[in-house]
């Protein structure tokens, strides 16, 4: 594979960082001597820059201008700047979090010596925090911008980037959002225009280091607005992924009067190589089987999970068949009911909002109690622009339910409405399966599941959905398809996206698209049976069905999607 010798050397000749130029020689020199894994590896790393979307910036770590790398890290940082001058002026406030990732630490610092160097404010968080403090914090100090150094969930070997507006830089539905179109292009376009790397002028001081007054007033509000009252007779297990949720999470159950709460030792401290775990993702299979062993253990009542930035949340609760994990649409719609009831009958003053590829049912339980839902693109960034939104999720396990302090998902305050929800439900007899029950019997068996593709080569990502728009299945599940929706057209209701929709006669849905943070394309299946509210024989029969339907469901969608 041919590489371009004169880039490679212009990229170490202004890299900023020792460890990633010695990186790139020793590519480079072993290239020049024929050797053609290095040759693939080069051209894998000047493919281009490392695209500026999803809210900023995700990818490998490693050098060259498509890994994350200081040099990448700082030419983002002085096109952030340049944009909110631009926008802002010189008294533009950045806020700026970071995750215990390897590295993560140094680019939130080169951050706030960016922003400082150029006469703008900068506060940074003490030491490594959860991302929905940074979220706070943007609407909570009034700033204009915000910075979270954080991969989320994706593998050890990723760092990311994501950049949230605020105050002045956006209007209110927007305030400590993450960044959306046009925005992100405008960014973008002044990243591509900063100077080299080790060109950028950085400020040796002169940043400010956000208070732990900040801290405590997330930690009161969150339990203020959503622990203060009710049962607390609870065991709970609860797992940080070995990410840096543990901290604020154990302070949350103590300030709401949970007091029986065992954390997973194997993965309380933060571990940026994440040991146990394959994918540190609480969603991924085999993620939680520390924890739901522990529980058995324990005889605990729950395990609560979030993963390693504490933005997602899972958990998992006993049944007669063992222990189960729940969906995210489980969870979403759980906590949707909790939300509606606190909401009923306020009519468009008060909505619930998922993302389209999420669960129907929670549009259900919207109407139920009276009240406005929206469904919007995948993502936060879009789910909490939903205007006077009360609650939001997505079935990727992102739960919004404090949009008042944080409009992104929130692991950790969700970890403690799960929590309270689970206590109540307990000093009633029942448990989180019953309340999901309950919501069956009232609105039919709505039951999603995931198919995932996985690929090396990222060509079989637009080749995959080509030919689900110009050759789709025309039966799955054992039923008709009655509608095909490429929604890469936009419609009145949502704004153009890569993904297409397909829906039977039965209702079954499935909507496909490539991930925006791995690559995969992502098919998300969703069955409905309904049945009569007081047959309980027939909800048994429902979920059977459902869970029948779906299996065969997956089995088509996993033939549709072969090449």
């Amino acid at each position: 594979m041919k590489i371009n010798t004169t880039e490679i050397e212009e990229w170490i000749a202004h890299d900023p960082q020792e460890e990633t130029r010695a990186e790139l020689s020793s590519l480079l020199a072993r290239a020049k001597d024929g050797d053609t894994a290095a040759k693939d590896s080069l051209a894998d790393r000047f493919r281009g820059p490392l695209q500026f979307g999803t809210a900023g910036l995700r990818g490998k770590m490693g050098a060259g201008p498509f890994r994350m790398n200081r040099a990448v890290v700082r030419r983002a940082a002085a096109g952030l700047t340049a944009w909110l001058k631009e926008k802002i002026g010189s008294d533009a406030l950045v806020v700026i979090g970071y995750d215990a990732r390897y590295n993560s630490a140094d680019f939130a610092k080169d951050t706030a010596a960016i922003v400082t160097a150029a006469g703008l404010r900068a506060k940074i968080m003490p030491r490594t925090l959860p991302t929905p403090l940074l979220a706070f914090a943007v609407r909570h100090l009034h700033a204009d911008a915000g910075v979270m150094v954080t991969a989320s969930h994706n593998p050890a070997q990723d760092n990311g980037y994501k950049v949230y507006v605020g105050n002045r830089a956006v209007d209110a539905d927007g305030n400590g959002v993450q960044i959306i179109p046009p925005t992100d292009g405008e960014i973008a376009a002044k990243i591509a225009a900063a100077p080299h790397a080790d060109e950028i002028p950085l400020a040796e001081s002169g940043w400010e280091e956000i208070e732990e007054t900040v801290i405590e007033t997330y930690i009161r509000n969150t339990v203020e607005k959503l622990g203060r009252t009710g049962a607390r007779d609870l065991k709970i297990v609860y797992t940080a992924m070995h990410g840096v949720g543990y901290e604020t999470m154990m302070k949350i159950f103590a300030g709401a009067g949970f007091t029986d709460v065992t954390g997973v030792p194997e993965q309380i401290a933060p571990d940026p190589d994440f040991p146990t775990v394959a994918f540190p993702n609480p969603e991924e299979a085999g993620a939680l089987d520390l924890a739901i062993a522990l529980a058995e253990k324990e005889n605990a009542d729950i395990v609560i999970a979030s993963d390693p930035d504490a933005d997602r949340c899972s958990a998992a609760v006993p049944t007669a068949e063992g222990w189960r994990q729940l969906s995210g649409d489980e969870i979403g719609s759980v906590l949707g009911e909790i939300a509606a009831r606190r909401n009923a009958g306020k009519g468009r003053e008060a909505t619930l909002a998922s993302s389209v590829v999420s669960s129907r049912l929670l549009e259900q339980i919207a109407r139920h109690h009276g009240l406005h839902y929206q469904a919007t693109l995948t993502g936060f960034k879009w789910i909490a622009r939903a205007p006077k939104i009360v609650y939001g999720y997505e079935e990727a396990i992102g739960f919004c339910v404090n949009p008042a302090d944080v409009k992104d998902k929130d692991g950790i305050s969700a970890g403690l409405a799960l929590a309270v929800e689970a206590a109540r439900l307990k000093a009633e007899g029942r448990s989180m399966t019953d309340a999901l029950d309950d919501l069956y019997r009232r609105h039919g068996v709505y039951l999603s599941g995931p198919v995932t593709v996985r690929v090396e080569d990222l060509s079989i990502i637009p080749a995959t959905m080509a030919k689900l728009r110009t050759c789709p299945p025309t039966v799955l599940a054992g039923s008709k398809v009655v509608r095909f929706e490429d929604l890469s057209k936009g419609s009145a209701k949502l704004p153009p996206t890569d993904a297409v929709k397909i829906v039977t006669e039965a209702n079954d849905r499935v909507i496909v698209r490539p991930s925006g943070t791995e690559p995969k394309v992502k098919c998300y299946l969703e069955v409905i049976v309904p049945l009569k509210p007081e047959d309980e024989g027939g909800l048994r029969a429902a979920k059977t069905e459902a869970a029948k339907r779906l299996s065969f469901f997956k089995q088509d969608m996993h033939e549709a999607l072969k090449l």
